[in-house]
């Protein structure tokens, strides 16, 4: 598959991931993941990163990989081609040094223009994909902070900008249900609500990626918006800078 490179260096390159690709092999499916098209086009830094075991007790690689999107979620996926950008980068996603803005499409009209969402997470009572911020989650619950400001709102819908300060699974989708604005077209956290805005795929999309470079100084990576977005975008006010690139 053709991937977009948003920048690359000696240590890292960064890439554009379409929704639906997974970031890495989970043991389930054999679909081409991000981490297989890393490995097949830098085979140098194949052993670059480390293993996940499975439940069933199997091992496997997961070249480069320093942070994840979900399947669902296109944008920004940086991938390490160095042990010593492996380090670097996961210490600086760990740390929070690292800041990630996304682009969320949501139902239902928000009139706040900011606002901060710090709900711990744990894991659901009813459904073992999904996580959940209410206060009987199972589990370890974790702490989890997601900034948001809204770009436009057109009353059935609004576009916020969510800016996730931890990377908890399924973050910024299971904190937004938890306002009761769930991410437009999400099969897990808004099962049936329609696919407004003309969406087959979640509307989800990372956008930017603030991040020290192994190589010396900051970069600010971004993700154009994928075609597949665009007639949704256009919809709201103010926002032909998004469709650019």
């Amino acid at each position: 598959m053709e991937i977009p490179i948003l920048y690359e260096d000696d240590a890292i390159v960064a890439i554009n991931k379409p929704s639906g690709m997974m970031t890495h092999p989970d043991g389930k499916t054999t679909d081409e993941t991000a981490s297989d098209w890393f490995a097949a086009h830098y085979p140098d830094s194949r052993e670059v990163g480390e293993t996940q075991r499975l439940q069933d007790g199997t091992e496997i690689r997961r070249p480069g990989i320093v942070h994840r999107l979900d399947r669902e979620t296109s944008g920004v996926l940086v991938f390490a081609k160095t042990d010593e950008a492996h380090a670097l980068l996961k210490n600086a996603f760990q740390t929070r040094e690292a800041h990630k803005t996304y682009l969320a499409f949501v139902y239902g009209s928000i009139k706040e223009k900011k606002g901060i969402i710090d709900f711990p997470i744990g894991r659901s009572t009813q459904d073992f994909r999904l996580r959940s911020a209410q206060p009987k989650a199972k589990g370890l619950l974790r702490e989890a902070l997601t900034r948001w400001e809204t770009i436009g709102d057109i009353g059935t819908h609004t576009l916020l900008k969510a800016m996730p300060e931890t990377g908890r699974t399924h973050q910024i989708r299971v904190h937004l249900k938890a306002i009761h604005h769930p991410v437009v077209c999400d099969p897990l956290y808004a099962p049936n609500k329609p696919a407004d805005l003309g969406f087959n795929r979640l509307g989800l999309h990372a956008y930017q990626l603030e991040v020290a470079l192994p190589t010396g100084g900051t970069k600010v990576i971004t993700a154009p918006v994928p075609a597949d977005l665009h007639a949704a975008l256009a919809r709201f006010p103010n926002t032909e800078s998004y469709l650019l690139g």
